[in-house]
């Protein structure tokens, strides 16, 4: 979480967005502590089993996690994103052996992507 940046048209990456979606699988006690300290708003839905603990221990088991439900439909399109850079088998399954040929593989996919997306369908 600490490595997260953003980069915007114009300046400097920013380190601290505004929110952070994320699936379940990041929905940790650590995460969002890390998150609220910083004061960036979470927004990864709840465990089933978490929410199980948390009902089971009753009022001591504190208020339910919310998320923003609009936030987090925005996160698909990240994870199509992925899936089609992923559509190169040498990138989803990391077959190059130095981590500069493998960003130089993203670097290029990306490219390729932004190319067909500049023709009209």
């Amino acid at each position: 979480m600490a490595r997260i940046k953003i980069r915007l048209p114009v300046g400097r990456p920013r380190t601290r967005p505004a929110a952070v979606a994320a699936d379940k699988a990041y929905s940790s006690r650590g995460n969002r502590i890390y998150l609220r300290r910083r004061r960036i708003k979470a927004v990864i839905p709840e465990k089933s089993d978490q929410a199980a603990n948390r009902k089971k221990r009753g009022s001591r088991g504190g208020r339910p996690v919310s998320h923003d439900l609009d936030l987090y439909k925005q996160r698909n399109t990240a994870e199509r994103c992925i899936n089609r850079i992923k559509e190169w088998r040498g990138l989803a399954f990391r077959f190059d052996k130095t981590p500069k040929s493998y960003l130089a593989g993203l670097h290029l996919r990306g490219a390729i992507l932004w190319v067909r997306s500049l023709q009209p369908i």
